[in-house]
């Protein structure tokens, strides 16, 4: 996994390079018009709202409130004219990305939760993650690909759930999968068993329709870089972000099946395919961030970036950046990424104890569950000095 800065700096400046990035596939854009963004009830954004292209008005609304319907396209902060009128012919969808928007900063915040940055919002500004979002970092490229995924996991799940009208589940998948046709008819189950010969199996059950997942994501999230033109650095860094995102998707799929026959026995398989769990997902991401930086032509899933990232140590409100002061730290390593020396910039933590309840004595429970007891206990913990 490996992020790729495409900056270069020179003596007068900086100047952006234009490197060869692999187009994505899948369905065009909506053109639109540059600029454009339209208010909604709730003044905080969250994670591609204007600039990541997620609508942040989504994400806060209630849960029992389904966005078809319930505030108009043109009202929602953050989309650009194209995805407003996406928005205005896929109205159910935008559920599925208002979820999508919930999902982008609870898994930020964990994959980063040990850093400096740990993907902290803000209620003020264009972006819920602040303006080095608009600067093209390694972070911004990491939540542009992680913003990608999302959409295009919530809407394939909101297709195998039936809940929207134009997908459902991958039909695609059907049939005996080709290792099963090549399965000798009189062997025995055992030793089909023994010898690891049962590879072949029924495509059955609900696969993921990931395809319509992707499609959406390509035409709702890439749009406004498509309106601004393949000519220009930042669109073209996060357009092939974007991209990255999805192929950690799809290059994780997972296949499930269950078997079928007396007692169990597993005469007959059925299989379906599955997506990867989104905690999977953002981790595959973070392993592209934490890359190292090579000098060669960035691959398809890897991560790139124009402008290199800031400090995060110091209070920086105008940039959404909430430094490190205050933070709790492990201040029994010293290399660890979550590390006080790293954390806190530099040798400036304190300790001191702290009250904390844990679970305790333990005891399942039949039939099935698990019963803990509330224990208070007192822990040395770090936190970084003012």
């Amino acid at each position: 996994g490996v992020i790729y800065e495409i900056g270069v700096k020179g003596r007068k400046g900086k100047r952006e390079e234009r490197v060869g990035l692999p187009k994505p596939n899948g369905a065009p854009g909506i053109s639109s018009r540059e600029g454009q963004s339209y208010g909604s009830e709730s003044d905080s954004q969250i994670a591609g709202a204007q600039e990541l292209h997620v609508p942040g008005s989504l994400a806060r609304m209630p849960r029992s409130r389904p966005v078809s319907g319930a505030i108009p396209c043109g009202r929602l902060r953050g989309l650009s004219v194209g995805q407003v009128g996406v928005c205005r012919a896929r109205g159910e969808v935008m559920e599925s990305v208002r979820r999508a928007a919930e999902m982008v900063i609870e898994e930020c915040q964990h994959q980063f939760r040990n850093r400096r940055w740990n993907c902290s919002t803000t209620p003020r500004g264009v972006n819920v993650f602040g303006r080095v979002m608009t600067q093209g970092t390694r972070e911004a490229a990491f939540v542009h690909a992680l913003s990608s995924a999302a959409v295009a996991v919530a809407v394939t799940r909101g297709c195998s759930r039936g809940e929207l009208e134009r997908c459902g589940c991958d039909r695609k998948v059907r049939g005996v999968s080709p290792e099963g046709r090549t399965l000798p008819r009189l062997v025995s189950l055992c030793m089909y068993l023994s010898e690891n010969l049962l590879s072949g199996f029924q495509w059955s059950g609900c696969s993921d329709n990931l395809s319509y997942g992707v499609a959406f994501s390509q035409t709702f999230v890439d749009e406004p870089e498509r309106a601004k033109g393949l000519s220009q650095g930042r669109p073209i860094m996060n357009i092939h972000n974007n991209e990255a995102g999805r192929k950690a998707i799809l290059h994780n799929m997972q296949v499930e099946c269950k078997c079928h026959g007396v007692s169990g026995s597993c005469e007959l398989r059925t299989c379906w395919k599955v997506m990867p769990p989104f905690r999977r997902v953002g981790a595959v991401l973070k392993e592209r961030f934490d890359g190292a930086t090579e000098v060669k032509p960035p691959a398809a899933r890897d991560l790139v970036y124009l402008a290199p990232s800031p400090d995060f140590c110091r209070l920086d409100p105008d940039n959404g950046i909430p430094g490190t002061a205050g933070r709790r730290c492990n201040g029994t390593s010293r290399l660890a990424p979550d590390g006080c020396e790293l954390v806190c910039c530099g040798p400036g933590f304190r300790a001191g104890r702290a009250e904390v309840v844990q679970r305790c004595s333990c005891k399942f429970s039949w039939c099935c569950s698990v019963r803990c007891q509330q224990c208070k206990n007192t822990v040395l913990i770090h936190t970084c000095k003012e």
